[in-house]
């Protein structure tokens, strides 16, 4: 079928096309209107999944691996590298070999979503990471011998265009075809349609979970249920509101006291006493210490522990495992994984 167009207009378009990268032209005809032409901004908002307990396969969706790290933002203009986490703080003095890696990188300007992983073994492990991303001192980071890799799994923007109305399988082809993939720089791969079958294979890997995808959705920059988080072990964020003093030889604190938003008060979810390091619980008590006050920010239920406990300002939070929830609201069998500061404590609410 032939199209008629205005005089001149095939002009404009292949002047158009030609200033893009390759990548970009070789986006599907249909969709370059969806392709919005800007300058470059300094933050974009992070899209995120919702947890949920059905897990299906459909056509229409794709299913990536569920990775336990530090979720980042990317943001390349030039030669300048910011490796973002979600709530704004700049890490590329905790991870210089990304940025020396992105720097290498051909493509000048772009933005891209991603998790920063360290494994143990062939898995995961945020507990792991811990090792690298509270370092704060050159050398430390330098003599570190935790190994770090990001993870890309999708791309905002490139070149001058903001990429975030197409669809994700375009967004996911841009990204393979703009980045060179190479140690310590990873593609997330996915796998089409067959979620049930991914996900048993996933926790069967002991993999934290899955993360499903709507094919055709846009980009976000909120939470979204086109984003959705198939768990093979229950585990979240909570707030951590006070503490109880060691026992025995134990050094730093006994557990951590836990807790969620709702309705704008912070709900008592129980305790943690296992999975620290003796320099995990050095480094937290000393944390702490600098925060404590007189009385609790939970909301006064009657459950509060009320011998030997002090209490904190409810800024920090914790990544803890469990088994499930109690119908009272308290976790079964936690294990303490480590701190986040990707996530404001006002903003961690009982995942259902």
């Amino acid at each position: 079928m032939n199209r008629c167009l205005p005089e001149g207009a095939w002009t404009r378009s292949q002047k158009k096309r030609k200033r893009m990268t390759d990548a970009l032209r070789e986006i599907p005809e249909e969709l370059q209107e969806k392709l919005k032409k800007k300058k470059q901004p300094d933050w974009m908002s992070p899209m995120l999944a919702k947890l949920t307990h059905e897990v299906f396969s459909d056509e229409h969706w794709i299913f990536e691996r569920k990775l336990d790290g530090e979720r980042c933002l990317i943001f390349k203009k030039g030669k300048e590298v910011n490796i973002m986490s979600r709530n704004k703080k700049n890490l590329n003095a905790v991870y210089p070999e990304i940025v020396s890696a992105l720097e290498e990188q051909k493509t000048g300007n772009f933005i891209a979503d991603g998790e920063m992983v360290a494994f143990k073994g062939k898995i995961t492990s945020f507990a792991e990471l811990q090792k690298r991303m509270h370092l704060k001192k050159e050398k430390e980071v330098k003599n570190s011998k935790t190994k770090v890799y990001f993870y890309f799994f999708d791309l905002m923007f490139l070149e001058g265009h903001d990429l975030t109305k197409l669809p994700l399988t375009e967004r996911k082809k841009l990204l393979n075809n703009s980045i060179s993939f190479k140690d310590p720089l990873r593609f997330t791969a996915h796998r089409n349609e067959k979620g049930e079958e991914f996900y048993k294979e996933a926790c069967k890997k002991k993999w934290e979970g899955l993360i499903a995808k709507k094919a055709d959705s846009s980009y976000a920059h909120s939470r979204s249920s086109n984003w959705l988080k198939f768990k093979c072990e229950n585990q979240q964020e909570f707030v951590i509101g006070g503490y109880t003093d060691p026992q025995g030889e134990r050094k730093g604190f006994g557990a951590l006291l836990l807790g969620f938003y709702e309705d704008g008060e912070l709900q008592y979810a129980g305790k943690v006493g296992t999975g620290y390091t003796d320099k995990m619980l050095e480094e937290l008590q000393a944390k702490m210490s600098e925060i404590e006050v007189d009385e609790p920010a939970f909301a006064k239920n009657g459950d509060l522990p009320a011998k030997n406990v002090h209490w904190l300002k409810p800024k920090m939070v914790g990544e803890v495992a469990f088994t499930e929830w109690t119908k009272t609201n308290k976790l079964r069998h936690p294990r303490y994984l480590g701190l986040r500061r990707d996530k404001k404590a006002k903003d961690v609410i009982k995942e259902a």
